[in-house]
């Protein structure tokens, strides 16, 4: 399955980044990459992670990684798997 970041996950991905390197850069770089790893194990169990709480649909999921909640939609038909958003777990936008 191809995994595809939609554009408003990268804006907020870059937001999120940017605001732990204010206190860690390396901590920033370490966040970005094991996130990126936890991604791109997505599409060997694509419905490992609960459906999401802020859709009605099946297809959408929500993974939590660390204390934030990555919103992603399975898309059988066009085998991909689309990286919605991210946002801290206690404060969706």
């Amino acid at each position: 399955m191809k995994i595809i970041y939609h554009p408003i996950f990268k804006d907020e991905l870059l937001h999120i980044i940017n605001y732990i390197a204010k206190d860690k850069p390396s901590a920033s770089i370490k966040f970005a990459l094991e996130l990126e790893k936890t991604i791109s194990e997505i599409p060997i169990f694509p419905f490992k992670y609960k459906p999401s709480i802020y859709f009605d649909n099946k297809n959408i999921r929500d993974m939590t990684y660390k204390r934030y909640t990555v919103v992603y939609e399975v898309n059988l038909d066009t085998n991909s798997i689309e990286i919605l958003k991210i946002f801290n777990k206690n404060k969706p936008s």
